[in-house]
C-alpha cells in the first residue's frame, strides 16, 4: 500500500524534532454546491528542526513515532516569511 503524501503549512515548531502542519482540503458542498475549505492538523517528525512557522512542507505517512506522530517531513515546498 503506498504512503500518502500531503502538503501543508507549518503552524508550530515549538516542540523538539516535531512540527505541526495544517493541511487544507477543498470540496464542493453536496447540497449548496459551494466550495468549502476544511483543515486538519498533523504532528510530523522533523529530525533536524529545519522547518519554521510559515513554511510549506510535504509530509508522508510512517509508522507511529510517538503518541501523536504518524507523519514525517519529506521536504520543503516553499519557504515562509
Amino acid at each position: 500500500m503506498p504512503k500518502r503524501i500531503l502538503q501543508g503549512t507549518v503552524v508550530s515548531d515549538k516542540n523538539d524534532k516535531t512540527i505541526v502542519v495544517r493541511v487544507e482540503r477543498r470540496f464542493t458542498h453536496p447540497v449548496l454546491k459551494k466550495t468549502i475549505r476544511r483543515s486538519k492538523k498533523y504532528h510530523a517528525h522533523d529530525e533536524a528542526n529545519a522547518h519554521k512557522v510559515g513554511d510549506v512542507v510535504a509530509i508522508a505517512e510512517s509508522k507511529p513515532i510517538s503518541k501523536n506522530k504518524r507523519w514525517v517531513v519529506v521536504g520543503a515546498v516553499a519557504a515562509g516569511k
